[in-house]
């Protein structure tokens, strides 16, 4: 996607396209409406995206914070690491515009399967990778079984946090994070334990500096 020559004028349509997507909705929203409230021209917008999808995109990553990949998390303990992982989120800035548009975003996804795909694929892929290196370093040092299924290993991780996420709209403190808890919960269920004990005696002898 091209930026052209005002980053300027790009940012407005960004900010532009959130607010009359969370007000109005993906489907009500068209690329003339974004490029009045943004003041810019409907070339200018098809300048820096091709398509309303692509613009739509580039909203959800921005207000995700998903432009850098996550950075990888090697500390010895595989439960720490796990947990490290599961309770990344994004910036607490755009909070409330998530929840203002994961609702159309859903309803969108819903009857625009392709787009819906794509947008899994860049919020799910990220984590799916770093817990896999995660795991497939357990399996290297002898704390995880070699013979264990990287895809349904992933799978147990990650249900819990869509499950929480999704569908459970109870009321909760804003501190709780479940991400510690699903992790050490699979290291009891999955890992040598023997050898994941011996490589948090070490991280913390590293640690404390005794050789």
């Amino acid at each position: 996607m091209a930026r052209g020559k005002s980053s300027d004028a790009h940012n407005r349509v960004i900010l532009a396209a959130l607010d009359l997507f969370g007000k109005h909705g993906i489907e009500a929203t068209s690329m003339d409406a974004i490029a009045r409230i943004a003041r810019v021209s409907k070339a200018t917008i098809y300048n820096h995206w091709e398509h309303k999808e692509q613009l739509l995109m580039e909203v959800m990553v921005y207000i995700h914070g998903l432009n850098d990949d996550p950075i990888d998390v090697d500390t010895g303990d595989l439960g720490r690491d796990l947990g490290t992982v599961l309770s990344r989120r994004p910036s607490p800035a755009f909070q409330a515009a998530r929840e203002h548009l994961t609702p159309s975003l859903i309803a969108y996804s819903a009857t625009h399967q392709e787009f819906g795909q794509a947008w899994r694929h860049r919020v799910m892929e990220p984590p799916r990778q770093c817990l896999k290196r995660i795991l497939e370093r357990g399996i290297d040092r002898g704390q995880l079984p070699a013979d264990l299924d990287l895809e349904v290993s992933m799978a147990l991780l990650l249900g819990p946090m869509l499950y929480r996420h999704i569908f459970d709209k109870r009321p909760k403190p804003q501190e709780e994070d479940i991400g510690p808890q699903v992790a050490e919960a699979f290291v009891r269920a999955h890992a040598i334990q023997r050898a994941v004990e011996a490589a948090r005696v070490l991280q913390l002898r590293k640690s404390s500096g005794i050789k």
